[in-house]
């Protein structure tokens, strides 16, 4: 056996691993590595023949795990996609939301410019739609026989709903041999989602390292800071709250945070807006699979009624009702896409409020560095916008309260539940070689192999 680090190696995005028995070849994720300008170039090479994978097992739904198996299916895959129900429904609309995304970069790229073409889209709809038809669902803890050779089973893990943690029971050569690969790693008592379940004991561990070295703050609850926030900017004064936010996961925990702090009265009514076409399709999607939600959200619902539908609340449909909010002059609270406001509905909101004292600008989660939601946080006084620039009168702030992702305690929460006599070798993956270090030098010290491979490492199992 054979196990190939194809992506996200000493880097974040990218998450592709591939799998190798005597005759059968397993890819664990197909994500778009977005690391560089010339993504769409890149990512339609595989370091493999697309034909010769068998099946494809994903963790979940977000575009780094998922994004690319669209370009996967039209270069020649014909076997079979394994996820959770949750996560088909949730990886359908935002294949469809990349497939928008290249037709905009192109049209952009191309405007104006006579003769020339932006980046050719990497897939289409039709091959979104040819990928679903290749999903076949599984339902957590439910052993499953890939061949007789190979079985699965999903562990709930958080992060997202439907997200999973593959472990691989395999058989080579009459010994038995189990691996796991955990995707991304949630965080405990988060909004809605389930807390990441126990592993069981395992040969092989291929673990996230997204916030190895990095703690969460413990200090104060996402329901005391949102409550100071809103009563600073919409309470004491006739403001504006803008929450830049990801359209699937962040924004339905947020939400419900939000029913939980109006229904309870701890603040008067203020109107929120959710202006997100995305958001309200995952949304659905929640509602979909409300059974898989944690404890703490179906209590509410038994007792309070639906967590993503309140009387202050209103979901925003389309473009004209998102431009009309503008007219809207009592305070409010606006979420909207994108999260590091490279797009979306967003920038309007943002090109209306920047030079509002009145307003404040709250993210809830992590921007890469350059983008315009990073050049906000680090404190430029300026932004260009529409081709304008514009002074920052907002305030701005930022609470990682919201984040998906364990801490280094929750990472190594979950590799301590391995013994470390057992697991032969732990595979750090999905994290940049910082954070890698940080999570590698703590399991070291409590006596686990660790390995951080570079990209194309091939290890024998």
């Amino acid at each position: 056996m054979k196990l190939t680090i194809c992506g996200a190696a000493q880097q974040v995005t990218g998450s592709m691993h591939l799998l190798q028995l005597a005759d059968y070849n397993i890819l664990i994720d197909c994500g778009l590595d977005y690391e560089k300008d010339t993504y769409q170039e890149e990512n339609q090479y595989f370091p493999f023949d697309p034909a010769s994978i068998d099946v494809v097992i994903l963790t979940h739904a977000h575009i780094d795990h998922s994004g690319n198996l669209p370009t996967l299916v039209r270069l020649g895959f014909q076997g079979q996609i394994l996820c959770t129900p949750p996560t088909a429904d949730l990886t359908e609309i935002l294949l469809m939301d990349s497939v928008n995304i290249f037709i905009s970069k192109q049209h952009k790229h191309s405007k104006g410019k006579r003769g020339r073409s932006g980046p050719k889209p990497l897939y289409l709809q039709k091959h979104v739609m040819d990928t679903m038809d290749r999903m076949v669902t599984v339902s957590f803890h439910k052993a499953f026989s890939i061949n007789e050779n190979v079985s699965m089973t999903f562990i709930p893990v958080g992060h997202l709903l439907g997200a999973a943690a593959i472990v691989l029971t395999i058989k080579e050569n009459g010994i038995e041999k189990r691996i796991a690969f955990t995707g991304d790693v949630g965080r405990s008592n988060y909004p809605v989602l389930v807390d990441p379940e126990e592993l069981p004991q395992v040969d092989y561990l291929v673990c996230e390292a997204t916030y190895g070295g990095k703690f969460h703050s413990t200090e104060r609850t996402l329901e005391d800071t949102l409550i100071e926030t809103i009563n600073e900017t919409c309470i004491k004064f006739p403001g504006r709250l803008i929450i830049p936010a990801f359209s699937i996961g962040r924004t339905q925990a947020l939400v419900y945070t939000l029913n939980k702090i109006f229904s309870r009265g701890l603040l008067p009514p203020v109107k929120i807006f959710v202006d997100s076409p995305l958001a309200n399709f995952a949304t659905d999607v929640y509602k979909k699979h409300h059974h898989l939600l944690n404890s703490e959200s179906q209590q509410f619902y038994n007792t309070e009624g639906d967590e993503f539908e309140f009387e202050e609340l209103s979901y925003v449909h389309d473009k004209k009702e998102s431009m009309s909010i503008s007219n809207y002059h009592e305070p409010c609270i606006i979420i909207s896409s994108a999260g590091m406001l490279e797009g979306g509905r967003i920038q309007d909101h943002l090109y209306y409020n920047i030079q509002n004292y009145y307003c404040t600008i709250l993210f809830i989660g992590y921007c890469a560095k350059g983008t315009l939601g990073d050049r906000l946080l680090r404190g430029d006084p300026i932004i260009r916008l529409r081709n304008r620039d514009l002074m920052v009168y907002a305030t701005v702030k930022k609470t990682d309260l919201l984040s998906g992702h364990g801490d280094h305690h929750d990472l190594m929460k979950l590799i301590k539940q391995q013994n470390a006599g057992k697991l032969k070798k732990i595979f750090l993956v999905h994290g940049d070689l910082n954070r890698m270090n940080s999570l590698k030098e703590s399991a070291q010290e409590a006596g686990y192999q660790v390995e951080t491979p570079f990209k194309g490492e091939t290890f024998i199992l």
